[in-house]
């Protein structure tokens, strides 16, 4: 089946805007690149996404929520919170550093990406601490983690970790001492958190 052949989804539009984004990079990747690997006019294009912006956005939500995705199978488990929450924060960090390892030139577009973001980056940030809630919830409803207040709780969680989830820190995320350092981390934070 030609690529014209196939029904024009949201979805398709944006795994080829993300081959596009790889091929060309932020500065240079258009809507009619994008038209062009699809085979398509750019007006279907914009038929599914309004503007160039508000393809870039969903593009970067896509990416954002893989991650979010991964982790809620960690948050829904049905095991003892603390482990629940190591496992959430080892997975969090290895997702990231598999972003910025894996595939650097995406990684690079979606930074670029990720600073002109209006709501995605929010969006998935307040997901994540969510997420993050749900498991302190659960550790206080088990006595073992000891919370006046689980979001805000998890949300200090979240910030004291960011050294290994936030994009910025991603060159230090290969160090030699990183592995120890987030396992240092890791340990204050659930002592920190028992009851």
């Amino acid at each position: 089946m030609s690529p014209t052949s196939e029904t024009l989804t949201a979805e398709r539009i944006l795994e080829t805007t993300e081959e596009v984004l790889r091929r060309h990079g932020p500065a240079k990747a258009t809507v009619v690149d994008v038209a062009r690997a699809l085979g398509v006019s750019h007006g279907s294009v914009y038929r599914h996404f309004r503007t160039k912006a508000a393809l870039r956005e969903a593009v970067t939500k896509r990416w954002l929520d893989r991650t979010s995705e991964a982790l809620a199978g960690i948050v829904a488990a049905d095991r003892d919170p603390e482990a629940r929450l190591r496992d959430w924060l080892r997975g969090l960090f290895d997702a990231k550093r598999r972003k910025a390892g894996d595939d650097p030139e995406l990684f690079a577009t979606y930074m670029v990406l990720t600073g002109e973001s209006s709501e995605a980056v929010p969006d998935h940030i307040a997901d994540l601490i969510a997420q993050l809630t749900r498991i302190v919830e659960a550790g206080v409803a088990a006595g073992t983690f000891a919370s006046g207040d689980p979001e805000t709780t998890a949300r200090a969680v979240f910030h004291a970790t960011g050294r290994f989830h936030d994009p910025c820190y991603a060159p230090e995320w290969a160090q030699p001492e990183a592995e120890a350092d987030f396992a240092a981390l890791v340990e204050l934070v659930v002592r920190g958190l028992r009851a």
